[in-house]
C-alpha cells in the first residue's frame, strides 16, 4: 500500500521524530513504515493554483478509476 500522511508533530531530531510518530499515529497496529521529513524540506502547491495545476486531467478520463472494475480479490488498492 502507498504512504499516506497522517499528520504533524514537532522533535527534537529524525530519531525521536520516528519514535514520537510511532506512538502517535499507529497505535491500532496499521503502520508498515514510517518517514518523517522536516517541514523546511516539504514542497507544497497552493490553492490558489488549484485550476493551472489539475485541469490537465481533466482531459485524460481513462485515467480515472471508474472506468474499471477492480476484482474484490484484488484487496487494498
Amino acid at each position: 500500500m502507498s504512504h499516506r500522511h497522517v499528520g504533524s508533530l514537532h522533535a527534537p531530531d529524525g530519531e525521536m521524530a520516528i519514535k514520537n510518530a510511532r506512538d502517535v499515529y499507529t497505535r491500532r497496529n496499521e503502520g508498515v513504515s514510517i518517514w518523517v521529513v522536516e517541514s523546511n524540506q516539504v514542497l507544497a502547491s497552493s490553492p490558489t493554483d488549484k485550476g493551472p495545476l489539475f485541469e490537465p486531467s481533466n482531459s485524460k478520463v481513462y485515467r480515472h478509476p471508474t472506468f474499471y472494475d477492480i476484482p474484490d480479490d484484488v484487496g487494498a488498492m
